[in-house]
């Protein structure tokens, strides 16, 4: 008797403790799409994989990206072992571009309302004037890979075509209307809320029923190297990194062994060109920013009176500008970033050209031809040689003329360890 009481108090207590929550692995996608990304993402399917999570939750908020990269997150989605969400999120947001093939690679693909998806042709690649062969072939690939991702999460793949080659976007409520996305969520609860219980058919056909009642949302954690190379991936940061390393490395060339301007400055340019290697370059860019360092140090060196400086100011600002080739307003150098870069370095030539100019007009007051024009004192009577007396030495010295002891002479030359000096004139006449 004593036992049965005993299991049921048991009994009891178990079902009315708590159930453990199920977990949520929750990461942004809220920028460009670059190899950094797939890094990020990779990193938190398996880390999902290995707690157990219930779902991993990609919010949606990007202008796009890279199609490799896009490419090779597509295939970890697609491969992933614990269900995947897409999410555009929030009210505002979007999934262009790149973006919309993440939105579709979902296991679930979801938006909250008012944002919007599409305008997926990839144009990023092929500058302003593509050629019309390789714009077909790549329109043709990518518009391939969406029909397939669609058509087996059972969505509307020629409409999702549409957006790759005639680059149409929809808004949440079109997209769901038209079978795009399969709900419209308010925020990730509601989202949850609306997941929970739901049955989905995994990319390799196995069904799977979500339960997502009170989940836990884990909020991936960014390693320091993804968050270093994520902020340097900004185009604009890393034309900044790269022209502040080329003139710490030019600082140890003008000073050697300052030491730390050299370090620093080759740091800065591993780190600027690792961010610009993913990025579409334009080589007339590159070879204008070239350029341009290459004027500002001549210009230090020869003085043309501000000519190759300000060749070199023009250059640096139509180099920064072409630097990245693409349409899309987040892969290319602003404006601002291309003149906040400039004027400095034309500022600080200037000022090193002016410097120049004034050490070359002043007289020299060092060396064997900083004697020439000053003033001594004959120790000795001159006829012609003898010893004067200047800047605190004894020198010998010949005179043009027959100077008078303690008489005042000029210094005309100096041959070795002689000087030539002629009679100086009185002090009321100087």
């Amino acid at each position: 008797m004593r036992h049965a009481s005993l299991l049921a108090l048991v009994a009891l207590a178990a079902a009315q403790a708590p159930l453990p929550a199920h977990r949520v692995e929750a990461l942004n996608v809220d920028g460009m799409v670059h190899p950094i990304t797939v890094e990020i993402v990779s990193r938190a399917l398996e880390q999902a994989r290995q707690q157990g999570a219930e779902i991993v939750l990609i919010r949606l908020n990007t202008p796009g990206g890279l199609v490799d990269s896009t490419r090779e997150i597509i295939e970890k989605i697609l491969a992933s072992r614990v269900p995947v969400v897409t999410f555009v999120v929030p009210s505002g947001g979007r999934a262009a571009s790149a973006g919309f093939f993440l939105l579709e690679a979902g296991d679930v693909a979801a938006m909250a309302p008012g944002t919007h998806t599409g305008a997926a042709t990839p144009v990023s690649l092929f500058g302003p004037q593509p050629d019309p062969v390789m714009m077909r072939k790549a329109l043709n690939d990518v518009s391939a890979l969406i029909r397939g991702v669609c058509a087996k999460r059972g969505r509307n793949s020629e409409l999702a075509e549409k957006a790759v080659s005639d680059a149409k976007s929809f808004t949440d409520k079109e997209a769901l209307d038209n079978k795009l996305v399969d709900l419209v969520a308010a925020d990730q609860w509601d989202l949850f809320r609306k997941l929970n219980g739901r049955q989905i058919t995994r990319f390799d056909g196995r069904q799977q029923t979500l339960h997502l009642d009170s989940p836990q949302v884990v909020e991936y954690d960014k390693t320091s190297r993804e968050r270093i190379i994520g902020a340097i991936a900004d185009p604009n940061l890393a034309l900044v990194l790269l022209v502040l390393g080329a003139l710490g490395i030019y600082v140890e060339f003008h000073s050697p062994g300052l030491i730390a301007p050299g370090v620093i400055g080759a740091i800065m340019v591993l780190l600027g060109m690792s961010a610009l290697s993913v990025l579409p370059i334009n080589w007339v860019g590159a070879a204008l920013l070239v350029l341009a360092i290459a004027l500002f140090v001549l210009e230090a060196k020869f003085a043309t009176h501000g000519v190759l400086a300000i060749g070199g100011a023009v250059s640096m600002l139509l180099g920064a500008l072409l630097l990245v080739e693409s349409p899309l307003p987040e892969l290319r150098i602003h404006f601002m970033t291309a003149l906040a870069i400039t004027l400095p370095f034309a500022l600080i030539t200037t000022f090193l050209v002016t410097l120049v100019v004034r050490a070359r007009a002043s007289k020299v007051i060092t060396g064997s031809s900083g004697m020439i024009g000053e003033i001594g004192v004959a120790h000795s009577p001159l006829t012609p040689a003898g010893k004067v007396f200047v800047h605190g030495e004894y020198w010998s010295a010949v005179s043009s003329t027959p100077v008078a002891a303690g008489a005042r002479v000029r210094i005309t030359e100096v041959r070795g360890l002689a000087l030539r000096v002629e009679p100086a004139p009185d002090v009321a006449e100087i």
